[in-house]
């Protein structure tokens, strides 16, 4: 049994956690005790009033490369039920979080490790990144939300493409697709993850929250609850101190001071 404390490594500063999958020999296989390790870091962070946002990224030449391939041999139809519905649990928690994360992508996103990129908010890669979902390989499909976040993101021909054949897709492909948002070289991806966390964290939180909330939750709505929804968010922002505190701040030519309230 791995020490939960080793599998994932954290670090938080000037309001950013860092998260770093520490199992660099497994390519950061998601293990049960990596999950666990990450899903108490997301719970604990999002009543951290300290943590304002997330980066996370992984030791060694991998991101992540999915789940423990030796734990998936052990599991039948029911223990790969409650397994799947685990895995999307963790991850679905980093997805509502309320703060913004963002996945650092330095090597292999393969399987779980794509599915963990997806769930942040924000995705970016090396040129050393490679992202796939092979779980067909294995006579099993993505389950912790790769074939929902993935059509979603890329839209159903792409994600039917990477989950039926397991074939594995670049950096430069990735960004073409929009699966990640920017491409820098391996030297420069922390440097830059960080600076676009400094940006965001400098907003107002309550905005930014309302952002990623009605995004996730309206892109299933209909156009016209959609909208409402818009609308109400758009009514609660206006109803801030960091409303006020923007608007005036535009008004006298100075850069904002944000409270969240």
């Amino acid at each position: 049994m791995e020490n939960k404390t080793d599998v994932l490594k954290t670090k938080l500063e000037s309001g950013i956690l860092f998260l770093t999958l520490n199992r660099p020999a497994s390519l950061n296989a998601l293990s049960q005790d990596l999950l666990e390790a990450l899903y108490k870091t997301f719970l604990a962070a999002k009543e951290d009033s300290a943590v304002k946002a997330l980066l996370i990224t992984g030791e060694g030449k991998a991101f992540c490369a999915g789940a423990d391939i030796n734990q998936l041999a052990k599991v039948d139809g029911q223990s790969g039920l409650a397994f799947a519905r685990h895995g999307q649990m963790v991850f679905r928690t980093l997805e509502q979080l309320g703060k913004p994360s963002l996945a650092a992508i330095n090597g292999f996103a393969l399987g779980g490790g794509c599915e963990l990129a997806m769930s942040a908010t924000l995705r970016i890669g090396s040129t050393a990144a490679v992202f796939g979902q092979p779980e067909v390989k294995l006579g099993v499909i993505p389950g912790f939300g790769g074939t929902q976040r993935l059509s979603r993101l890329v839209g159903k021909g792409r994600a039917l493409d990477l989950c039926l054949t397991g074939r594995n897709i670049k950096a430069d492909e990735a960004y073409a697709w929009g699966l990640i948002s920017e491409v820098v070289a391996p030297e420069e991806l922390s440097n830059r993850a960080k600076a676009i966390l400094d940006g965001l964290i400098k907003l107002g939180p309550i905005a930014l929250k309302s952002i990623m909330t009605v995004i996730d939750r309206g892109y299933d709505l209909s156009l016209d609850d959609a909208f409402e929804f818009e609308a109400a968010h758009f009514g609660l922002c206006c109803a801030t101190q960091d409303k006020k505190e923007g608007v005036t701040a535009f008004l006298e030519k100075r850069a904002a001071e944000f409270c969240g309230e």
